[in-house]
């Protein structure tokens, strides 16, 4: 039998395209654990409980203004009986900006509107950024971390570090958003026209974007996590043809990657549908592990074919569905995904089995799937090596 590892070296193994002594099964997100845990120690521990690998991961730095902003809300209730109208204007040095919304049944934030929501995405009647807006008053919105926040980052991430050198275990930090950044600013279609309708405006608001994430990952990066992540649910090809992708998304992509390297860490990218016409620009930018291999959710995914894309120059992380399966469906189904997972994508190494992307649901049912998805991993991965 080969060595046994300790879980950090063996979800590190398989994120270096190495296969390991057997295949990880680490959930990346797992709220409905998260939330029955008084800390971040008693929710690593339940999951060991589980048998689980596990990534410890830092805290999250703030999503802060300049000082000098002040944002005024208000209400408007049109006649007619239709939606009421929730307004947000931000003023800054550089101007103002104003987003409105309509407030549908399923509105989630009462009579306020968040900075950064994906339920804004499709009630805005009016986007916080468009062509005609400035751009120098959005710099303002997305202020680089205090020092106060990142000795506070600092001393949380110390925290895990510790608790992950104690168990043996990976960490992981982030996250870096930029398209996902843009798509809550602007609205998915609106944002596509402007990529094609004023392409120099979206470059410079691309960049001040990217400016913003590269100030916090050099926080986040000097705390030295094993791996970090970029969020990129909305940087799929349902939304980017790969023209549009290679112009807006892959330089900054590329750029991400080499910051990340430099500072010894892995790059994790989450991008949960809709992938398989981008890989190939994934893997060039330098993109060590793709978060989100859903077989259920997913309408283009080829399993076999990512699988030998992939094969050696991108791990890939994810296999079974969280929604669908994991919290919808019943053990056989789960027990079939692992299954379908571990054949098709475990050969060779590079793979670490998860649900994509995360366990929500509080249910019995949801509970039930979760001990078949790790019972069925385990008869597969870990009895056969012991």
């Amino acid at each position: 039998m080969a060595d046994v590892l300790s879980s950090r070296d063996r979800v590190l193994t398989a994120i270096d395209c190495r296969e390991p002594d057997r295949v990880p099964c680490c959930f990346s997100a797992f709220m409905a654990l998260s939330r029955k845990s008084s800390s971040r120690e008693d929710f690593v521990t339940r999951q060991q409980e589980m048998g689980l690998d596990v990534v410890v991961e830092f805290g999250n730095l703030p999503v802060r203004h300049a000082p000098s902003v002040t944002n005024r809300q208000w209400r408007e209730d049109p006649p007619g009986g239709s939606y009421p109208l929730l307004h947000s204007e931000y003023d800054t040095p550089a101007g103002k900006l104003l987003r409105t919304v309509s407030k549908s049944e399923d509105w989630e934030h009462g009579d306020t509107v968040p900075f950064l929501s994906d339920f804004i995405i499709v009630r805005a009647t009016r986007h916080l950024i468009t062509p005609d807006d400035s751009l120098d008053a959005l710099r303002y919105l997305l202020a680089a971390p205090t020092e106060e926040e990142a000795e506070a980052y600092a001393a949380d991430a110390g925290k895990a570090r510790a608790l992950a050198a104690e168990r043996g275990l990976a960490t992981m930090a982030g996250v870096a958003m930029q398209g996902d950044m843009a798509c809550w600013l602007s609205g998915i279609q609106d944002l596509m026209m402007m990529c094609m309708d004023a392409p120099d405006f979206v470059h410079e608001y691309f960049a001040i974007i990217e400016d913003w994430n590269r100030k916090r990952m050099d926080v986040i990066l000097g705390q030295q996590p094993d791996v970090f992540i970029r969020r990129g649910w909305y940087e799929n090809a349902d939304f980017w043809s790969p023209a549009l992708y290679r112009e807006f998304m892959f330089p900054i992509l590329k750029r991400d990657a080499e910051q990340v390297h430099a500072a010894g860490a892995k790059l994790g990218y989450i991008v949960s549908c809709s992938s398989m016409p981008l890989l190939d620009m994934f893997m060039e930018a330098g993109v060590d592990v793709l978060l989100g291999i859903d077989p259920a959710q997913d309408r283009m995914l080829d399993l076999p074919l990512m699988k030998r894309k992939t094969q050696g120059r991108m791990a890939l992380w994810g296999g079974v569905c969280g929604y669908l399966t994991v919290e919808c469906g019943t053990p056989d189904e789960i027990r079939e995904e692992v299954r379908q997972a571990v054949d098709v994508l475990a050969p060779g190494g590079g793979f670490i089995l998860a649900p994509v992307t995360n366990v929500r649901a509080d249910t019995e049912r949801a509970w039930r799937n979760v001990e078949a998805m790790i019972d069925e991993w385990k008869r597969l991965c870990v009895e056969t090596r012991s």
